[in-house]
């Protein structure tokens, strides 16, 4: 899973605030690689209904921002190009843009859309074309549509055949992927994880240990 995290792909919630539409969001960013997501909402409860919503899976970091235009000054820093998925007059085919590109995607609620804010910080305003009498798809299916012709193209272009995570941040989510309770008592008490072995296995300082809920700790951490 680690191996074919794309940090270079990312997705921005402006004010989508029904948990189940952010929980599948959520879903369908692990199913194509997305590392880290980012949200903002005017609603007051909503910080909460995102943590709970993001508790669906532990794959996938939700960062909250306190407004869209912090948000997307924090990606624009790095270098990504902005899409807005929107029915204004200058959106083009989802499907012509080139998504091998670090890129960024904004979706907003079905009955409000994507803020003005967000649409005059896109680079690119794009839609999904569609035929019947609806006008918008639910904002949880346009994400996983969108996002699987990301995955289409950087699939194509060998993105996941290669880790593209730097070693430092492919460690740490390894060990704490691996074992999380033991990982969660390090990171409390300030102490670095011990180095895994090439099979993904703790080296052999590291012992049970009579604290509950732990699958054991290393000798030389100060917990044995």
């Amino acid at each position: 899973m680690l191996a074919h995290r794309q940090p270079d792909l990312s997705l921005v919630m402006d004010n989508v605030n029904k948990a189940h539409n952010l929980s599948a969001i959520i879903r369908s960013c692990d199913a194509v690689g997305i590392h880290e997501i980012h949200a903002v909402s005017y609603r007051k409860n909503i910080f909460d209904r995102q943590t709970a919503a993001a508790g669906t899976t532990r794959w996938v970091e939700v960062t909250l921002h306190q407004s869209i235009t912090s948000g997307l000054s924090m990606i624009a820093g790095r270098g990504m190009q902005i899409l807005a998925a929107s029915g204004s007059s200058k959106n083009v085919d989802f499907r012509s843009i080139d998504y091998t590109r670090p890129t960024a995607l904004i979706l907003g609620a079905e009955w409000d859309g994507v803020s003005t804010e967000a649409l005059e910080a896109a680079d690119h305003h794009i839609s999904i074309p569609m035929h019947g009498m609806i006008e918008s798809l639910n904002v949880s299916v346009a994400a996983a549509v969108i996002l699987f012709e990301a995955e289409r193209q950087r699939t194509a272009a060998g993105m996941y055949s290669r880790p593209m995570l730097e070693k430092e941040s492919f460690d740490r989510l390894l060990f704490e992927n691996a074992y999380p309770r033991l990982g969660r008592i390090l990171r409390e008490k300030g102490l670095p994880y011990p180095e895994l072995d090439v099979n993904g296995q703790l080296p052999s300082s590291c012992h049970d240990s009579d604290m509950p809920d732990t699958e054991g700790v290393c000798s030389d951490s100060g917990l044995y």
